[in-house]
């Protein structure tokens, strides 16, 4: 097996829009409608699937959501699908997808975060195919700071091509948008300062490997099983190791540590060259804060430790390829993330 990158996308073609979580309420139908025009104004034909309910905590029957993501990304003129965003239980998919026929199938993007990652890192691992974390429809029609990406332009590149992402220095600590009364934004409110942090010690970093990695809260409960086999993906596509991010969803500093202990346990940092943190939103506590968490539970693999990255869900977004060879930079002078679809 090796690492397969879905042809880049060109207009004309047609990206699926389906909820395989949480699907979108209908006081947000405008902003989805937004978002769908951005990605027409593309070039592109937006398909908008019939999973996409919003008025309970998953967008259909779960048999109905795997039917329907299959389809699309099994549909040959379906060139790239992409969620409105995450949720809570996308894990009931995974057992239903059909992943011989995914691994037989001519790739196609998927992309998202958060919950999504349960059905985005498994595809890779186990049929090799590339998928893109850190984004989703919903938040598309932003303006993208510079030193970041949009899925967008991601999408549009062929194998082989290389591209170098850096912090904007800028970050939000507020809470969501009102896209219920403001469907229309499209300017992040970035009202804090801020960049990359080594939390293991000091001087440069400069680490290479294969990127695979996901929200926290999903992939804590695939480790250690035959769907998050890093080990054996490493072995097969990157023997000199892997760069490993993980990011989550603002469970308490508690929850995250435990997760992380426990994905630690079950093997999913084990041929991490270093490990990469998306920032967080998680709440510290009097005797542990965040970046204390994550030290408690990876410190010991005495590998790099880069923490407050893009890669969260602490706007702005930056897309990370699962699958992609990457090249984490961070010293005094620079910081940054080079991918390339090789």
């Amino acid at each position: 097996m090796s690492v397969r990158y879905p042809r880049p996308l060109r207009p004309g073609d047609r990206v699926g829009v389906t909820a395989p979580s949480s699907g979108v309420p209908k006081g947000m139908r405008d902003r989805l409608q937004v978002a769908v025009r951005d990605v027409r104004a593309r070039g592109y034909e937006v398909v908008v699937g019939e999973c996409m309910d919003g008025s309970g905590h998953v967008s259909a029957p779960a048999a109905d959501r795997a039917r329907e993501l299959m389809a699309m990304l099994t549909d040959p003129t379906v060139r790239a699908v992409v969620p409105p965003w995450g949720g809570e239980t996308a894990i009931d998919l995974v057992p239903l997808l059909d992943w011989e026929r995914l691994r037989e199938t001519e790739p196609t993007w998927l992309v998202g975060f958060s919950d999504i990652s349960s059905l985005m890192t498994p595809p890779t691992l186990l049929t090799g195919t590339a998928t893109l974390h850190g984004n989703n429809l919903m938040d598309t029609p932003y303006r993208v700071p510079e030193g970041l990406s949009s899925w967008l332009d991601v999408v549009t590149a062929p194998a082989g091509h290389r591209f170098t992402q850096y912090p904007p220095g800028r970050h939000r600590t507020t809470g969501f948008d009102d896209f219920v009364g403001h469907p229309e934004i499209r300017e992040y409110t970035l009202d804090a300062v801020g960049t990359w942090t080594r939390l293991d010690g000091t001087g440069d970093v400069e680490a290479e490997g294969r990127l695979i990695g996901g929200c926290v809260e999903a992939l804590c409960n695939l480790a250690g099983t035959s769907y998050l086999d890093t080990a054996a993906f490493a072995r097969d596509e990157s023997p000199d190791g892997l760069i490993v991010y993980v990011e989550d969803a603002g469970s308490d500093v508690f929850t995250i540590c435990r997760n992380l202990h426990g994905m630690r346990i079950a093997g999913f940092f084990d041929r991490a060259n270093a490990v990469v943190v998306g920032r967080s939103g998680a709440a510290g506590h009097s005797s542990l804060s965040h970046h204390e968490a994550v030290l408690d539970a990876l410190g010991s693999l005495n590998v790099p430790i880069i923490a407050d990255v893009e890669c969260g869900h602490i706007p702005p977004y930056m897309p990370i390829v699962n699958g992609a060879i990457g090249r984490i930079v961070h010293t005094s002078g620079r910081s940054e993330l080079t991918q390339t679809l090789g």
